[in-house]
């Protein structure tokens, strides 16, 4: 089995559902020791944590609210104190409130935006100074192709995942010098949770449109995250890697 991963240590952000399950588990599979991060779904987070460990990993689940700077600063002691390091962060955690901008209330546009792009932001600077200490960091935040395209019903989620493309661009230029390199992965629609709660037109609209005629799987966004995660990656910087079954070409 390849360990890209091994002797690494990596903290997976909304690591209990969806993408962020899936990246855990494919970066414990690797060899990579692995923090899975979750808000409320503590029983699903061990369940990765367990599968992790199943493939003879090391793994444990950090609850942290990532739109709170001190959970956030907790999260990472507790990593370090843990392992010793932090070599690799998967900002993960999302939500999504859809609606038209006439029915949009600021308290879910804040909302998106603290969760999607203001935790990224702390994580990032969380884990920057261990990272500059020993000289070498991955960080990759999941965006999403509508930060790209843009997406009627959807001004929070996109404004927030543009933004984490941005600030990935400008981390990017700040940290390269010292082995650190900061990306994006930016998916379509990814067959998760999210999707289900989709109204039916919408899933059809997609689906017709996708040249795959199928939404992705999370296996199929994961693997560009461990791509950009490892050594394999080392001189890919500031990118915005879309994955999107030929759906649209920015």
């Amino acid at each position: 089995m390849c360990q890209r991963f091994a002797g690494r240590v990596a903290l997976v952000t909304g690591g209990s559902r969806g993408i962020g399950r899936v990246t855990a588990l494919a970066l414990g599979r690797e060899g990579a020791a692995v923090v899975v991060n979750y808000h409320r779904q503590a029983e699903a987070a061990q369940e990765v944590v367990r599968e992790i460990e199943a493939a003879g990993a090391r793994a444990r689940a950090v609850q942290a609210d990532v739109t709170d700077r001190e959970a956030v600063g907790r999260m990472v002691a507790a990593t370090l104190e843990a392992y010793g390091q932090i070599d690799i962060l998967v900002n993960n955690a999302g939500i999504s409130r859809d609606m038209l901008m006439l029915q949009l209330e600021e308290p879910d546009w804040r909302a998106v935006i603290e969760t999607n792009l203001n935790a990224a932001f702390l994580c990032a600077k969380a884990v920057l100074r261990p990272m500059l200490k020993q000289r070498y960091g991955r960080i990759v935040n999941v965006s999403s192709l509508a930060g790209l395209s843009g997406n009627v019903g959807q001004a929070n989620y996109v404004a927030a995942k543009a933004g984490l493309i941005g600030f990935t661009k400008a981390m990017a230029r700040e940290v390269a010098t010292r082995g650190i390199t900061v990306n994006a992965v930016a998916p379509a629609f990814c067959d998760t949770d999210l999707i289900e709660q989709m109204p039916r037109r919408y899933r059809e609209w997609a689906l017709a449109i996708i040249p795959m005629k199928r939404f992705a799987r999370p296996e199929e966004v994961a693997a560009p995250i461990l791509f950009l995660a490892s050594e394999e990656a080392s001189y890919v910087n500031g990118h915005a890697l879309v994955v999107d079954g030929g759906m649209v070409c920015p």
